[in-house]
């Protein structure tokens, strides 16, 4: 500790024999500095607030119908890219920073401080910005941030119908591309129903069903066939027993005969229709089904008319033996007729069963290659459906994306307020002046030890022989005393009280600079 301050102590006598370098160079400094403190020009900030209100009555009202922009996030991203070099550029125009003939490397320069100068702040939650900007010239300054305030409320509304119109000029770009898709699927369509035009089913059954109804089909014109040739042999085994009948037979023979041969052609008909039916109805539905009911309690009916009639018959063959050989020839003929028509009646279900047969066994043909056509068909369905879907869909959300362009340039959607137009403080916000002068001061003082220092270690002075022999690396033989004389004392002493003087008078001129400075933001303030 002791040989750290007696090396402190002999550097600060080395240092203090240069002190009136170290104080020159303290002067200049400080007069450098307290010149350029005063010659820094004063600059004015001009600031701007904007409210940016991102709440609308219209969001609720439209959900579903548009597509709503996350309008925070695009106000946030847009203040912080809004300083960029293509809206700096435009800004210059604005505020008529071009109207200066430049060349091209000021016109950079001019760029890059203003992209380094100019400023915008925000609260984040409040979506409130602060736009600011300080320039030696106020009015400049206000101009630059007016300008700065129109760009940042018209980049936002611009960026939004730029997204809106690259949306949907996407959406209409992929609409002509499904559309074509659609239109080749439609024609593959097409050309493949006409090549199977003949397995084409307006019910969209499938081969296997369409051949199980063909069957069904097939085995109830069989039965009706079947139904219609007992009925006609049955009429021509009774026209022929009629035929075989002696006129001269007896009353009683006559009337043991009638219950065999009186018909009654019209009821057995509708009897025999309604007994068709009701096989036909016993193929689809139980007993107990309404319409098999019904058909029961009407051939229940037509049996008892039958019956009555036929009674009837016997009654009046028993009176009238001649009436009723009268009738009994009346009866052949209504055998004859009823046998004709059960004729054209086979002939006809004949040709039905025949005609189904036919459809049957083109069918079962079908079925070798139907499982191929049917998959192809479901393949062709399967891509026009797909490509329907997508169209309808782009679409759709084309007028959803014309909706929400139109909804994000009505009014409300995103409000921007200026809650304070461009405005110039009247004090200037730079430079610091007291700031400036302190650091004047401190570097004229740092400069000044700096010099004397530097002198010290250029032209070093030894004060003790320990001093000498340790740099020297010299035995030393002698010391010489200096015996100073009472002028020299006096000299010193005076040497002394000038230095002192010298950097008094250089703290006074920064303490006057500095009272000055104080004036004169009174009177500004004033």
């Amino acid at each position: 500790m002791d040989l750290l301050m007696s090396q402190l102590y002999a550097l600060a006598r080395r240092v203090w024999k240069y002190r009136w370098i170290g104080l020159g160079v303290a002067w200049l400094v400080g007069v450098v500095g307290l010149v350029g403190s005063f010659l820094v020009p004063n600059r004015y900030e001009s600031s701007a607030r904007i409210y940016v209100d991102t709440q609308s009555i219209l969001k609720p009202l439209m959900g579903g119908l548009a597509v709503q922009p996350n309008v925070e996030m695009q106000v946030t991203q847009l203040s912080k890219t809004l300083i960029s070099r293509p809206n700096i550029e435009k800004l210059i125009r604005m505020a008529d920073l071009d109207l200066k003939k430049q060349t091209k490397a000021q016109q950079e320069a001019q760029i890059e401080h203003l992209m380094k100068t100019l400023s915008i702040a925000t609260t984040g939650r409040d979506n409130l910005y602060t736009l600011a900007y300080n320039n030696p010239n106020p009015e400049v300054a206000k101009k630059v941030v007016q300008s700065l305030v129109s760009i940042f409320v018209e980049s936002s509304l611009g960026a939004t119908r730029k997204d809106s119109a690259s949306a949907t000029t996407f959406i209409n770009e992929q609409i002509k591309t499904y559309e074509a898709k659609l239109e080749e699927a439609e024609q593959r369509l097409k050309e493949f129903r006409l090549r199977n035009l003949e397995l084409a089913q307006p019910d969209g059954k499938d081969a296997t069903s369409r051949l199980a109804e063909m069957s069904q089909q097939l085995n109830r014109a069989k039965l009706e066939l079947r139904e219609a040739e007992n009925a006609r042999d049955a009429a021509r085994a009774q026209l022929e027993g009629e035929r075989g009948r002696g006129q001269d037979a007896t009353a009683a023979s006559l009337m043991q005969e009638s219950s065999l041969s009186v018909a009654t052609p019209e009821i057995d008909s509708r009897l025999d229709s309604l007994r068709r039916g009701l096989d036909g109805l016993l193929q689809r539905y139980t007993d107990q089904h309404p319409d098999v009911q019904t058909t029961r309690r009407l051939i229940r009916d037509l049996e008892d008319q039958k019956k009555r009639e036929v009674a009837e018959l016997r009654r009046q063959a028993l009176a009238n033996p001649a009436t009723a050989g009268g009738a009994v020839g009346a009866v052949q003929q209504e055998l004859s007729r009823l046998l004709a028509s059960s004729e054209i009646q086979v002939a006809a279900l004949k040709a039905r069963v025949n005609e189904f047969q036919s459809r049957y066994s083109q069918a079962m043909e079908a079925m070798k290659t139907a499982p191929q056509v049917e998959a192809e068909a479901a393949q062709l369905n399967r891509d026009y459906e797909i490509h329907k879907k997508k169209y309808e869909e782009l679409v759709a959300r084309r007028e959803a994306a014309a909706i929400s362009g139109d909804l994000d340039v009505a009014a409300g959607v995103a409000d921007f307020r200026l809650i304070d137009p461009p405005r110039v403080s009247p004090r200037p916000v730079a430079p610091n002046r007291f700031l400036l002068l302190g650091a004047a001061l401190a570097a004229a003082l740092g400069g000044g030890l700096f010099a004397s220092f530097a002198a010290s270690q250029l032209r070093p002075v030894f004060f003790e022989p320990g001093e000498l022999r340790a740099r020297t690396e010299l035995p030393i033989l002698g010391v010489v005393s200096r015996i100073i004389s009472e002028a020299e004392t006096r000299r010193v002493r005076l040497d002394r009280l000038r230095f002192l003087g010298g950097s008094a008078a250089l703290l006074l001129m920064f303490g006057a600079a500095m009272l000055a400075l104080v004036v004169i933001s009174a009177r500004q303030g004033g």
